[in-house]
C-alpha cells in the first residue's frame, strides 16, 4: 500500500508489525511506528461498511468488471472481428495416420482462443512494463519474449476481418 508521511512523502509499505512499518521512500527506506507518525493513505481506499450484498454477488460483479475492463472476452460471447469469409467455417485437423479420425473445430471456437492469446499477451506487456520488482534489463528480455510471440501469431492475420487487430511484432 502507498502511504504519505507528513516528512518523508510517499512511500510503499514493505513490511508491517505490532509497531513498526518497513517503508520505501524515494530518498530510503525507513522504519517507523505507525501509530504515531501521522501516515496516511496515498492512494484512494474504499469502505464496504454496509454494503447489503451477498459476499458471492460482490466478488462476480467485481470480476466481471474486471473481465470488462482489460478487454477480456467471456465464455460463449459472440466473436466480433472474424473475417466474414471465415465465420461458420471449420478448422480441420487431420493426422499423417488416415486411420485416425480428424479433430474438427468451428472457427469461431478457433479464432476466439487467438483473441485470447492476444488479450493475455497485452495484459502480460502491461503488468511486465508496470512492474516496479523487474530491473529495466529483465523487462527488455520479458518484452522481447513477448514481441516474438506476437511474431509467431502474425499467421493468423488472415482471420481477422480489421487490421487494426491483427498481430503485429512492433506492438
Amino acid at each position: 500500500m502507498k502511504v504519505r508521511h507528513p516528512q518523508y512523502g510517499v512511500g510503499v509499505v514493505r513490511s508491517l508489525t505490532e509497531h513498526t512499518a518497513e517503508i520505501a521512500f524515494d530518498d530510503a527506506p525507513r522504519t517507523v511506528a505507525p501509530a504515531s507518525s501521522d501516515l496516511e493513505p496515498a492512494e484512494a481506499t474504499a469502505s464496504l461498511t454496509e454494503l447489503q450484498v451477498p459476499l458471492a454477488n460482490l466478488i462476480r460483479d467485481t470480476a466481471h468488471a474486471v473481465v470488462e475492463a482489460l478487454g477480456l472476452e467471456q465464455k460463449d460471447v459472440v466473436v466480433e472481428g472474424l473475417a466474414n469469409r471465415w465465420q461458420r467455417g471449420t478448422l480441420v485437423m487431420q493426422s499423417a495416420d488416415t486411420s485416425l479420425q480428424p479433430k474438427e473445430v468451428p472457427l469461431e471456437t478457433f479464432f476466439h482462443k487467438i483473441v485470447m492469446i492476444r488479450n493475455n499477451l497485452r495484459v502480460l506487456e502491461q503488468k511486465v512494463n508496470s512492474s516496479d520488482k523487474l530491473s529495466d534489463a529483465d523487462k527488455f528480455d520479458l518484452q522481447q519474449y513477448i514481441t516474438r510471440c506476437y511474431g509467431s501469431l502474425t499467421t493468423f492475420n488472415i482471420l481477422f476481418k480489421n487490421k487494426d487487430d491483427q498481430f503485429r511484432t512492433g506492438a
